[in-house]
Order: C-alpha cells, then sequence, then structure tokens
C-alpha cells in the first residue's frame, strides 16, 4: 500500500515537473518572441504592440515562478538554513523531510496571502483590464505550486542522486 503511493506520487512529481517544463518554455518563447516583435514594430514601423509591456512584465514573473519551482524539484533552490553548512551527512539527510515540511508550511502561508492579493486585485480590477488581473493568478498559482513541491520532498524524502550528493558535500 505505502509502496504503491510512493509510486503514486512519484509519477505525480513526473508530471508536474513535465508540465512546468513545457509551461516555463511556453513563457519564455513568448516573452522572447513579444520582445522581439515590439522592438521590430518600432523600429521598422514606428509602432508597436499597446500590450506588449504589460505582457511581457506579467511573463518575466511566470519564468521566475516556474524557475523557482524547478529549482525546488531538483533540490536546487536558496536554501537559508545556515547549520547545513556544518552538519554531517547523517543529519543533513534526518532533517531533510522537517526542513522541507516547514518549507511547505511557509508557502503555504505565501499562497494563502497571494490568494488574498489575486482576489482584491480582481474585484478592483478597472473595466476592461480583467486580463491583467486574471495575468495574476501565477501568484497564488506559483506558490501553491511551490507548496505541493516541498510537500512531497516531504513525504517522498531525497531522491536518490540527492542522498549522493550530501555525501560528496561532506568530503569535501
Amino acid at each position: 500500500m505505502i509502496k504503491q503511493l510512493n509510486v503514486t506520487l512519484r509519477s505525480l512529481q513526473k508530471y508536474l515537473t513535465k508540465s512546468e517544463i513545457i509551461l516555463a518554455s511556453s513563457a519564455l518563447l513568448l516573452l522572447l518572441g513579444l520582445s522581439l516583435a515590439q522592438i521590430i514594430a518600432r523600429n521598422l514601423f514606428a509602432t508597436g504592440f499597446p500590450m506588449a509591456d504589460t505582457i511581457s512584465r506579467h511573463m518575466v514573473i511566470y519564468i521566475a515562478f516556474f524557475g523557482a519551482i524547478l529549482a525546488t524539484e531538483d533540490q536546487r533552490h536558496i536554501k537559508i538554513d545556515v547549520l547545513a553548512a556544518w552538519l554531517s551527512s547523517p543529519w543533513k539527510a534526518r532533517l531533510f523531510r522537517p526542513l522541507h515540511l516547514i518549507g511547505s508550511i511557509i508557502c503555504y502561508l505565501f499562497t494563502l496571502a497571494a490568494i488574498d492579493f489575486w482576489y482584491d486585485g480582481w474585484n478592483y480590477a478597472a473595466p476592461g483590464a480583467e486580463w491583467i488581473a486574471a495575468m495574476n493568478l501565477i501568484i497564488p498559482l506559483g506558490f501553491g505550486l511551490l507548496t505541493l513541491h516541498f510537500l512531497l520532498a516531504a513525504i517522498l524524502g531525497p531522491k536518490t542522486k540527492d542522498s549522493a550528493n550530501l555525501s560528496d558535500l561532506n568530503h569535501q
């Protein structure tokens, strides 16, 4: 039963990661294409796309969130646990789950705050600008996905390659 749950959660993790890679790549391609089109339109035709700057700013946020999510999945996110530099590999392995659970709780609190932030923006959006508020959904969605990835890491534990990396760091 537990083994089947682990297999299911690992499959969910892989599916999420593949989906996030596609979304991050799409956002980057859209940002590059839109920026290039805007440059060409301005320089060659003395015009531009009215909403290109707004969409570009949002694409940067999308890329940043999906990059953070993918970094978290690979255990390459920014870590602020200062004590880890002085801990041995067995202690790092023991603290892996609790630290990821704490990270999940913090991201969950950020998700709740982001939902409130988004909801206020949606309620007070100017007529005709609701699409901008809709694009801001990436903020609660991003924190929600970070919460999920930290929670999955806390449940599943370190990946085998991460365990090897932990022992390598101790020998350096």
